[in-house]
């Protein structure tokens, strides 16, 4: 198997070249390249094709959501993961919407992040377990509130339970062994859940559970 390829994307030399070595411990992750913001993000892309990029947001000159926006929109099929600092619910937003995989925050663990990054590469979306655990208390505390009406009312009650277990940032294996159905019918149910809703992956599922849940 091809190891994962990736390029980081930091203003920080320093959090750039600690990343390098953490990350060159890891089996099945190779970093091909590292620049230190986003406008060189885009053509390091085209040179390189990456199979990830870690990409910071707040870097001098062109910003990392602008990076993502365009390294999405030229080379769709390579993954750009915001790994930051920043919890703002704008920046997890803008950074979604510009077609990010993943959201970050760099107080992960080595092991976590690793991990993900093969999330990522296998098609799963990554969120950091901050950021997952604030969507599903949103999501939760909306589910407890009887006077307010489902923001998913096209979807079955199964699909709905699902659709929490995925906002809680479980896999299709987690959740089959947590509902006590198949993989295969999870995928299908994850498939027209993001149908019904209009969503392309993961992420977008848990930011828009987490919008809908918010006071109107």
């Amino acid at each position: 198997m091809e190891p994962i390829r990736v390029l980081l994307v930091d203003d920080h030399i320093l959090f750039r070249k600690g990343l390098i070595s953490l990350l060159a411990t890891a089996e099945g992750i190779d970093v091909v390249g590292e620049c230190g913001d986003g406008a060189e993000a885009v053509e390091r892309v085209r040179e390189l094709m990456p199979d990830i990029v870690l990409m910071d947001i707040r870097m001098p000159g062109m910003n990392g959501i602008e990076a993502t926006r365009r390294i999405t929109e030229q080379v769709p099929h390579v993954k750009v993961v915001v790994l930051t600092v920043s919890d703002e619910d704008q920046d997890l937003f803008e950074a979604i919407k510009a077609g990010a995989r993943g959201y970050l925050l760099k107080n992960l663990e080595p092991e976590d992040l690793r991990g993900l990054i093969r999330a990522v590469a296998a098609g799963e979306a990554a969120l950091s377990p901050a950021m997952a655990a604030r969507i599903l208390d949103e999501y939760s505390a909306a589910a407890r509130q009887p006077q307010r009406v489902s923001p998913h009312g096209v979807l079955t009650q199964r699909e709905e339970e699902i659709l929490a277990l995925l906002v809680e940032g479980l896999g299709n294996k987690e959740i089959a062994h947590r509902l006590c159905i198949s993989e295969s019918t999870v995928r299908n149910h994850v498939h027209n859940i993001l149908y019904k809703l209009h969503l392309d992956n993961r992420v977008q599922l848990a930011i828009y559970a987490y919008r809908q849940t918010l006071p109107r």
